[in-house]
């Protein structure tokens, strides 16, 4: 297709005066994804036109209304984009008036397009709570006017492109985490995965954005954990990934763990690889053949690190190697899973955990400490079957003070027969576990990591109401549909989904309890590396 040229936008009463084309037709696809401020262009409808093979006629202007949009004036540019990438876009003006976008141009076509797309930028800052609504589209053709029916298409809700390939010189952000402060600070963490989107090993810090003003707006990227060359070694054969935040809601402690990974163990000798420099291309993880080890050395066995906030998490500690503490001598890897932690009505500190046992059998657990941070320890595995693959999870505390863990199984990728999450529940912080009704087949996954939280939702008539909440790709067999459920009965149902993002990403999310009425969350999405949107408790329940 030719460029499209942009030559005026105006304020559009239609176009009733052009006859309707009796040769041309077109349809409309709206996916649901959200509407990203800070992202260049967001793509949020591809138009197709049908003509006979061989029908010439040209596309003078296209109209966008958007006049059933709630916050129309986050919107600043409205685009049409053709498949090889050029565009015909018009800045909108802050008259609040115009809800309607002409982008007029001339472009020769011929026979059938498929490759036109509708573009949004938005403004850097915008309102969390706004939804834009396509409510039509007219192709204005030299054969005459081709109206697109939008009736059918989802509100696309605004969100923040909180990380993007390539910002800040970092390759790729991944493994979110998500907390809410005693004085309402929002942290997000993840990996900064500064040269290539891999795992372990390689150059990756554990960083960071904070928000105070409810997730508007947030802070540039800040380091929380960066083990440097510790060892003489390059950076990029001292990562650190796979972070986990909690918050001692009693105290206002903040603490991030993650896992610390210092050279590499060859994956067919199984022996640490010496004179590993900055030209070297050695390479293997945690979770891979001979990836870890048995024992304690940092040669032997990837390690479990911990820093620590007392300022609201603007400066953070040394990290500290809490790894003699929570892992067993003889397993070979003992750490959080990631995500967030919680603060039990004990005064308890509970971090996910997850690790791999003396045969590599993968297990999840808790780690948790009673002396306020100043020491750590580990729950048992939840399943004594080692053939039972499960790894990261997350918890919440039940009413009657026990633990729920919801845990990622090896089994659900592409398995449509029994699909679900592996849940079970403990009374002693895990040293015994009881499985759940529901695990193994009621939440979908295709085998990703998953957050859930427990919101206390205080009702119109002033009683509170506990929820669950579950957010994850909610399909069997691809990281797509991200959405996020909600439970009545601690768990043991999950009545209402609310889908927030049907495209691909990599899956991985972390929520957080904003205020009363409305629900943080940060997660892989289809249009960034990381996405924060905030959804109303009543989207989601009604």
């Amino acid at each position: 297709m030719r460029k499209l040229l942009t030559l005026a936008l105006i304020l559009s009463l239609g176009a009733g005066c052009v006859r309707e084309s009796k040769t041309l037709t077109s349809t409309v696809n709206v996916p649901n994804v959200p509407v990203l401020a800070l992202k260049d262009m967001n793509r949020i409808a591809t138009v197709g036109i049908a003509a006979p093979e061989g029908f010439q006629y040209s596309l003078k202007a296209v109209e966008v209304d958007l006049s059933a949009s709630a916050g129309m004036g986050d919107v600043r540019k409205v685009a049409v984009l053709s498949g090889d990438g050029t565009v015909a876009e018009a800045d909108l003006m802050t008259d609040a008036r115009v809800k309607v976008a002409r982008l007029q141009f001339e472009a020769p076509l011929e026979g059938p397009v498929t490759d036109l797309a509708i573009g949004l930028v938005t403004a850097d800052e915008v309102d969390l709570d706004n939804k834009i609504t396509l409510k039509g589209i007219k192709l204005l053709t030299s054969d005459g006017k081709v109206t697109v029916d939008c009736s059918g298409a989802p509100v696309l809700r605004t969100a923040i492109a909180l990380r993007q390939n390539g910002q800040d010189g970092v390759d790729n952000c991944r493994i979110p985490g998500l907390a809410i402060t005693p004085k309402g600070t929002i942290i997000a963490i993840y990996d900064a995965r500064r040269d290539r989107n891999r795992d372990l090993q390689g150059d990756i810090d554990i960083c960071y954005n904070r928000s105070t003003d409810g997730g508007r707006t947030w802070s540039e990227m800040k380091v929380a954990m960066d083990m440097g060359e510790w060892g003489g070694l390059p950076q990029k054969y001292n990562g650190v990934s796979d972070p986990c935040i909690l918050v001692d809601e009693n105290t206002g402690d903040i603490y991030i763990s993650a896992c610390w990974m210092h050279g590499v163990i060859d994956e067919k000798t199984g022996k640490w690889i010496e004179g590993l420099t900055a030209e070297s291309t050695a390479w293997n993880h945690q979770w891979r053949t001979n990836g870890t080890h048995p024992g304690y050395d940092v040669k032997q066995s990837s390690q479990w690190m911990v820093v620590k906030s007392t300022d609201d998490g603007l400066t953070w500690s040394a990290p500290v190697n809490c790894t003699r503490q929570v892992k067993p001598e003889e397993y070979c890897l003992t750490i959080n899973a990631p995500g967030a932690g919680i603060t039990l009505n004990d005064g308890t500190l509970v971090f996910p955990g997850q690790g791999r046992r003396e045969d590599a059998s993968s297990f999840s657990t808790l780690i948790y400490s009673k002396d306020g941070g100043k020491t750590w320890q580990s729950g048992k595995p939840v399943f004594d079957d080692h053939s039972i693959h499960c790894n990261e999870c997350m918890c919440v505390q039940l009413a009657d003070g026990s633990i729920m863990l919801n845990m990622r199984s090896g089994k659900n990728r592409g398995n449509h027969e029994e699909n679900g999450r592996l849940v079970a529940v403990t009374k002693d912080l895990g040293q015994t576990w009881e499985i759940h009704p529901t695990s193994g087949h009621v939440l979908t996954e295709p085998t990703c990591q998953g957050s859930i939280l427990k919101h206390m939702y205080r009702q119109a008539d002033g009683s509170e109401k506990e929820l669950l909440l579950f957010f994850n790709p909610n399909d069997p067999d691809k990281r797509v549909h991200h959405s996020i459920r909600c439970s009545f009965d601690e768990g043991m149902t999950w009545p209402a989904v609310l889908e927030v993002d049907e495209g691909q990403g990599a899956g991985y999310s972390c929520m957080i309890s904003v205020d009363n009425e409305t629900i943080g969350v940060i997660y892989e999405g289809s249009g960034a590396n990381l996405v924060y949107q905030q959804i109303k408790i009543s989207d989601i329940i009604n």
